[in-house]
């Protein structure tokens, strides 16, 4: 299949930050070939996108699925709270086919704001639905299983055996793991420290090695959190987690609000990369990370939107603007520039992934994973002298994403969904949320 993307504005992200007017063409599931007045032969589609521009997908290191179905459930409250009350009873409720349709809807939300590729964590059981959600809507993701062996408050759904929780993780990494050429590829991902065993967390990090795939965990999101690690483990988040082996250039951790000086040391010297949930943070009101400070020690930093119910919403453009915006306050209007963010947003993800090679930028012989946005409009108006990446950043929405494409397929196109069936997806998911609530308060009336 080869489509051409004519007549255009492309940003492409590379090394040199070029911005092209031209052509892209692409061949299968990569780019083939940027240039001016490609004259080419035997093209399947021609796509004229003059006036328009040309991005990079957006990566987004932090996501979970399987709370998609629980947008406004879990509104004004904090992290634990937040957790212990609505998200981990809600978790427990679910089925296979709740989670499959939780999964569809969070895909279709990310696809049609510009998202091509994501880090996601699901819950403890019938992660394969959601698994089954991402190979049929056409998604880019590193995923697995929420590995939980620990807790108080915890529903007994949601507490598993070691090995049992080991076993189902192996089991379905042999399953998806670089399904679909690499499409889809597994990571390991306990919940957090309070949520999981030693023998459970260091078992994790020999496996991950033995099966060289990344691990997916929070860390230092909220100051109750991290008392309870200093109370359980005698020591900080991310120094307990060096202390047992977890921290490599293979780990991603969710969040890192609360850091201290021999952390934040820690995140550089180990190579862990960095998911900053801006929204997230806000909504819970955790705190604001520190992101400017470790983007001058050259952590890599990429973002996230978390899930639906602490945020709600799965949209970059809304990550991008808030990452900026927090800041400034702090440290002056130059902080966190719209540049900075937009690399977070796109080959940051990707170098977070260690995809870097084949997403992230707009180059010959990557991924072809390709956003059109179309922002003739008010809200991005006027456009004449006004720096193509500060009016993504600043000014668009996640209404001026046109057409999406991921891995050469065209997913959305006009607007109009190609992998999803929308109105089945919405129906299904008030049904599925509707069966949830009434599962809860069956248990809570025995209880």
């Amino acid at each position: 299949m080869k489509i051409l993307i004519k007549n255009t504005e492309i940003i492409t992200m590379n090394d040199e930050n070029d911005i092209v007017f031209g052509d892209l063409l692409i061949e299968n599931d990569r780019i083939a070939k940027i240039g001016k007045d490609l004259q080419l032969h035997d093209i399947d589609k021609i796509i004229d996108a003059k006036g328009k521009t040309v991005i990079p997908g957006f990566v987004q290191t932090h996501i979970h699925l399987c709370q998609s179905l629980f947008r406004g459930q879990g509104d004004d409250l904090e992290l634990l709270d937040w957790l212990k009350k609505r998200i981990w009873p809600l978790e427990a409720a679910h089925d296979p086919e709740s989670v499959y349709y939780s999964a569809m809807l969070g895909i279709g939300e990310l696809i049609q704001s510009g998202t091509t590729s994501i880090v996601d964590m699901e819950t403890v059981h019938h992660t394969e639905s959601a698994f089954q959600a991402m190979a049929e809507s056409g998604i880019r993701a590193i995923s697995g299983k929420v590995m939980m062996d620990l807790g108080v408050e915890v529903p007994a759904r949601l507490l598993e055996s070691t090995e049992d929780s080991l076993q189902e993780s192996v089991n379905l990494l042999e399953k998806w793991h670089n399904f679909d050429q690499g499409r889809i590829q597994y990571a390991f991902c306990p919940r957090f420290v309070i949520s999981c065993t030693e023998n459970l967390l260091t078992e994790v990090r020999d496996l991950a090695s033995y099966y060289r795939v990344n691990v997916h965990t929070h860390a230092s999101e909220n100051l109750d959190e991290i008392k309870l690690v200093e109370q359980e483990r005698g020591m900080r988040n991310i120094v307990y987690l060096d202390h047992i082996g977890l921290a490599s250039p293979n780990l991603i951790l969710a969040h890192c609000v609360w850091l201290n000086e021999e952390e934040k040391k820690i995140i550089k010297e180990r190579g862990i990369k960095v998911s900053h949930c801006p929204g997230s943070n806000l909504k819970l009101a955790s705190g604001i990370a520190e992101v400017p400070d470790l983007l001058s020690r050259e952590i890599p930093m990429s973002l996230g939107a978390d899930g639906a119910p602490c945020n709600n919403n799965l949209d970059m453009f809304n990550e991008m603007r808030l990452a900026s915006i927090i800041q400034k306050s702090f440290h002056g209007p130059t902080i966190m520039s719209a540049q900075t963010v937009f690399r977070m947003a796109t080959i940051g993800g990707a170098k977070a992934m260690g995809l870097d090679q084949d997403i992230g930028s707009l180059e010959e012989g990557k991924k072809a994973d390709i956003v059109i946005l179309n922002m003739n409009d008010f809200h991005v108006y006027p456009s004449f002298g006004v720096d193509p990446i500060s009016r993504i950043v600043y000014s668009a929405t996640r209404a001026d994403v046109e057409t999406t494409i991921i891995n050469g397929s065209i997913v959305m196109e006009n607007r109009i969904m190609k992998t999803i069936d929308k109105s089945i997806i919405l129906r299904e998911a008030n049904q599925s949320i509707k069966r949830l609530l009434k599962r809860i308060a069956r248990l809570e009336k025995f209880n």
